[in-house]
């Protein structure tokens, strides 16, 4: 308690209780209502006035901790969507529009080895793993429109530089691989009229086309001249030409793609942040049976919505997939940056057979016949009708009789093998990325082609790539630990400061109460003994006076 409110307290009781002030008879005979006496009240009313604002203040400050306790987070997640949602100008739009990282795609070449003794002599093939064939990539999304309905549309341009710094050789090595041109004509021919089939060899003889072929990795991935192309060139309608006219797993893919995307930006509703709304104009894929499977409500994978829980499905969408991919909870990560992250992975379902996970029969367009076995799936509605098969690396999560179907693969191993992304959950950002997939030729054998009536029916292996990112820059970086470490702190202190200082506040002013309103009881004790004392004297003094004089 000041030292000036027990003054105050001690002068006001000292005026009212003092025996100097002698009762006035004329006065009311009840003197504590007096200027005297108000005064004495207008002090102690002060005092108690200001305990009472303090108890006020107390049970403020102890409010705003509980609210703190629950709405801070809502607050900060307000404060995450605006900062991350695309707003053009806005520094987490320059990361989308051109992300300041180096993905790198590194390829895995299945090297036929035996190539003439498996058609002559019906050997197991033997194929020996060459690799890694490394490239750096740029990323760039270019022209950008802002459209009215809170999207953006833009092209992708990819650059391919090769790093031979971290290959096992130059892109000049020799492989030799199916020739996937050929095989997918020829097991495109099988259901086909007998007399086609019989044409059909007849050209591939004249054009000395065989079902093996020996080219550079940088043919390989980039293109060659096919011979069958070149011949679909000059004979094939118009309306049914191939897009190109060399043959290259990667072929036209280093520069800007003709595909336009339309993303949502999150500005109208962060759940939607970075979703697909249509890529080129179409917001499902034709091929599937049931608009679930035909989706494109999935991102490209370097962005997904914010504030990611374990129980989350995240969805990616690349054409060269031909679907959507789910990602499931795996585990909590640390990157090298100290920056907690999830890791999401493919479920184990995603490539399984009817048999094993039902749900897969959409991906089945002409019934089960047509379904893929276990372990891969079918892409060749994307391919131009080429019977392409996907699968992870090693035929990982597949059935064990896909990889020894040929000689020279190694058991999967998960390290080495799987596909996941770690995102950041609060801000939505992928930290690190190891997309592996394996390409795969679905070989039918026709006997009436005698160049690959030796050549059974098989699943062979072409290659398997891992393309991804490491890590993301320090600027990056710091606003995402920032994001992820400081609130909660801030939440911490607040929380501790508001309660701890309201309640010690309450403490304090609960106490001078009591302890005041102690002091008024007895302040009020003493001045009622005072009235009755002076009003015992006066009444003798009234009755000494009335008695008559004696003589």
């Amino acid at each position: 308690m000041q030292l000036a409110d027990i003054l105050h307290i001690n002068n006001c009781k000292a005026v009212c209780s003092s025996p100097s002030s002698t009762p006035n008879p004329k006065a009311d005979p009840v003197n504590m209502n007096g200027p005297k006496h108000k005064f004495c009240t207008k002090l102690s009313s002060t005092y108690l006035r200001k305990w009472w604002i303090t108890i006020v203040v107390a049970a403020a400050l102890i409010i705003g901790g509980i609210v703190v306790a629950c709405e801070f987070t809502v607050l900060i997640d307000a404060v995450v969507d605006r900062m991350v949602a695309l707003r053009p100008g806005a520094k987490t739009f320059g990361w989308w529009a051109k992300p300041p990282v180096e993905p790198r795609i590194s390829l895995y070449i299945y090297n036929v080895t035996n190539a003439d003794d498996f058609l002559s002599n019906g050997s197991k093939a033997i194929v020996d793993e060459v690799g890694p064939y490394v490239y750096s990539e740029t990323w760039e999304k270019v022209n950008i429109v802002e459209n009215d309905n809170g999207t953006l549309s833009y092209n992708l341009r990819k650059i391919y530089s090769f790093r031979e710094d971290l290959s096992v050789g130059p892109e000049d090595d020799v492989v030799i691989v199916p020739n996937i041109p050929m095989l997918s004509a020829t097991s495109q021919s099988k259901h086909a009229a007998r007399f086609l089939r019989l044409a059909m060899a007849s050209i591939m003889d004249i054009l000395k086309i065989k079902p093996f072929v020996q080219v550079s990795v940088g043919q390989l991935l980039w293109g060659y001249e096919d011979p069958l192309l070149k011949l679909a060139k000059d004979v094939v309608p118009k309306e049914q030409k191939l897009p190109y006219e060399e043959f290259g797993l990667l072929y036209g893919k280093n520069g800007t793609s003709s595909d336009r995307v339309t993303v949502n930006t999150g500005v109208d509703d962060i759940r939607n942040y970075g979703v697909i709304d249509n890529f080129n104009g179409r917001t499902h894929l034709p091929h599937w049976t049931t608009d679930a499977c035909n989706t494109l409500a999935g991102t490209d994978g370097s962005i997904f919505p914010p504030h990611i829980d374990h129980d989350r499905i995240l969805h990616v969408y690349d054409k060269d997939l031909c679907r959507l991919l789910p990602l499931v909870f795996e585990k909590e990560v640390m990157t090298s940056n100290e920056v907690p992250g999830y890791r999401f992975t493919p479920p184990e379902w995603v490539f399984a057979d009817v048999d094993s996970h039902p749900d897969n029969m959409c991906f089945c367009p002409a019934g089960k016949p047509s379904c893929s076995p276990n372990g891969l799936f079918n892409v060749s509605l994307c391919q131009y009708d080429s019977p392409i098969m996907l699968s992870f690396p090693h035929f990982y999560l597949a059935d064990e009789s896909l990889r020894t179907q040929v000689e020279g693969i190694s058991p999967p191993m998960k390290e080495k093998h799987q596909f996941f992304f770690d995102v950041q959950p609060k801000m939505g950002t992928t930290l690190r990325v190891r997309a592996r997939i394996q390409i795969n030729l679905a070989v039918s054998q026709v006997f009436d082609i005698k160049q690959v009536a030796n050549f059974p029916d098989i699943i062979f292996p072409i290659l398997w790539f891992e393309e991804g990112i490491d890590n993301l820059p320090d600027e990056v970086t710091d606003l995402m630990r920032f994001a992820e470490q400081v609130p909660p702190k801030i939440r911490v202190a607040l929380i501790i400061g508001l309660c701890a200082l309201g309640v010690i506040l309450l403490l304090l002013s609960t106490f001078c109460l009591i302890r005041n309103s102690h002091r008024q009881s007895t302040l009020h004790l003493e001045g009622s003994n005072y009235l009755a004392t002076a009003q015992v004297d006066m009444n003798k003094k009234q009755n000494k006076d009335n008695q008559p004089a004696r003589y």
